[in-house]
């Protein structure tokens, strides 16, 4: 169970973040969602959020640019990339890395979508 940590979800399908919102609300978690990149960045900005789970295939700004925004303003809080496409090429997942993002395959369960975000709100070793 979760300590109500508070969680943004940015996803361009409203039955994902229904879903979504719901299995973490279920798990203690204060949920908020957003249907775009930019929508997502004035509630990390009024919300701050713990941690942010974004599509990656969004229309406008898509979950990589949305992930270099959250970077430059937000270098420290938890993000995955959560994605239904199921081939990114090495470069991708290498320049999610190098941003200290995660990623995810849909469709994911309630608790495959809690423990990432268990995952994403567990303290970091320090270095």
């Amino acid at each position: 169970m979760s300590d109500g940590r508070t969680i943004l979800i940015v996803d361009d399908q409203a039955e994902i973040l229904r879903i979504f919102s719901r299995g973490l609300e279920a798990d203690g978690h204060v949920v908020h969602t957003a249907e775009t990149a930019d929508a997502g960045m004035q509630l990390i900005a009024s919300e701050r959020p713990d941690a942010v789970l974004v599509d990656l295939k969004m229309p406008y700004v898509n979950g990589m640019g949305m992930l270099y925004r959250l970077r430059k303003a937000y270098p420290r809080l938890p993000v995955a990339i959560i994605t239904g496409m199921q081939d990114l090429d090495t470069a991708t997942l290498q320049e999610v890395a190098m941003l200290d993002a995660s990623v995810h395959y849909k469709p994911l369960s309630i608790a495959q979508i809690q423990k990432v975000v268990g995952e994403l709100l567990a303290p970091k070793p320090s270095s």
